[in-house]
């Protein structure tokens, strides 16, 4: 399955991703099982969050080159992310506080070329041991901040119906070994 060894690894990870008929999320195997392969190196990830079942018009183009999607809660209906799927692509989701059923995991610890993510959709009182970053959503406010611990949280705020005066929005977060994360928001 690998082509051009050199230029592409296998994604570690396992976890809930969407299945690529549009219903319900499952439990797949590794992803490197399940034929996602990604360019060593940099990865671009767009995060979102708080779908409410609607999403702006032409964002899943926004969002074609990104190697992996993040939704962190509140999707509602899994049908609604069926725009985003590819073959080749994951899309990572985890249960939000108004979802009506239990097809995703509450919390998703993902790995990639060595941060250690967290995922969730109502941000917790502290970090779990040994993260680099909570990603949550929840409050459809924008967040980047860095606690005492110097963990990154961050929430890309809400595609549907932002909050405190906040534009609708997602993000990028741009990954790389040895280097910053990269955190970029995008009004849409």
């Amino acid at each position: 399955m690998c082509r051009e060894a050199a230029r592409w690894q296998s994604c570690p990870a396992a976890g809930a991703v969407l299945n690529r008929t549009g219903g319900a999320a499952a439990l797949l195997p590794p992803l490197h099982r399940a034929g996602y392969l990604f360019r060593r190196g940099v990865l671009h990830i767009a995060v979102i969050a708080d779908t409410h079942d609607r999403y702006p018009p032409g964002l899943p183009g926004r969002l074609a080159a990104a190697d992996e999607i993040w939704h962190l809660g509140d999707v509602c209906e899994p049908g609604v992310l069926a725009a985003f799927e590819r073959p080749d692509r994951p899309v990572h989701v985890v249960l939000g506080n108004n979802e009506d059923h239990a097809g995703w995991p509450v919390t998703l610890e993902l790995e990639r070329e060595g941060w250690r993510f967290f995922l969730v959709h109502i941000p917790p009182r502290e970090a779990p041991p040994g993260v680099h970053a909570v990603l949550h959503g929840h409050t459809h406010v924008p967040r980047d901040e860095t606690d005492e611990r110097g963990v990154r949280w961050l929430n890309p705020g809400c595609i549907s119906r932002p909050n405190r005066g906040a534009a609708a929005s997602f993000a990028w977060l741009t990954v790389e070994r040895a280097r910053p994360l990269g955190w970029k928001l995008i009004p849409v």
